[in-house]
């Protein structure tokens, strides 16, 4: 029994890596990439210094990790937004679901993405460049909706799609730079009904 309970006490504790880059998101969403230091890292992911670089490589590689992880999870309502039946509808759900998400108590406040870009600073130039590249993504989805909207006369012809898509992400960057700074939900769907009043009939 004894020989149980010390075999029990030296096994190693299985490294959860989908929990861990859990962990890693939440600490980049709040923090940045710059904000966020190795030795926060290994200390919530309970990690040493070669473990984290032998699991995920360097801090760039984590950081694009968490990423792709919150894109896939967290912000998935981006891409499910362009699945609405209309384009009025594919920006109602995009701009509402953005303010419950931007907003939500539970977790960081602001978009990981937003954020992310305008926190990093020279020595961050590729990890700035990478989530540019994020947002672009996001607003060629919306762009390509909205050229079908056109397509199947769901807007008007003299609609310009690539400016409706800049136009959402444009607002929604303000929306998650207002959330930072305290902006409630409610105040957040009160500036996406006046967006939406403008909206192409």
């Amino acid at each position: 029994m004894t020989t149980d309970v010390k075999k029990s006490r030296g096994r190693p504790r299985v490294f959860d890596q989908d929990e861990a880059l859990d962990k890693a998101m939440q600490i980049f969403w709040n923090r940045g990439y710059e904000g966020a230091s190795i030795a926060e890292l290994t200390e919530t992911l309970g990690i040493n210094k070669p473990s984290l670089y032998s699991a995920f490589g360097n801090k760039e590689e984590l950081f694009k990790k968490a990423l792709s992880r919150y894109a896939a999870g967290p912000v998935s309502f981006v891409r499910d937004a362009v699945n609405e039946p209309t384009a009025r509808k594919v920006a109602e759900s995009f701009l509402f679901n953005a303010a419950e998400f931007l907003t939500k108590p539970t977790q960081p406040k602001g978009c990981m993405i937003v954020q992310g870009a305008l926190s990093s600073g020279e020595s961050a130039d590729l990890v700035k460049e990478i989530l540019i590249k994020y947002r672009n993504n996001y607003e060629n989805l919306l762009t390509a909706r909205f050229e079908k909207a056109k397509t199947d006369g769901d807007l008007p012809e003299n609609a310009v799609a690539i400016d409706l898509a800049k136009y959402l992400a444009t607002l929604h960057q303000g929306m998650s730079v207002q959330a930072t700074s305290g902006a409630t939900k409610e105040e957040l769907i009160k500036i996406a009904h006046i967006a939406l009043s403008v909206w192409p009939k």
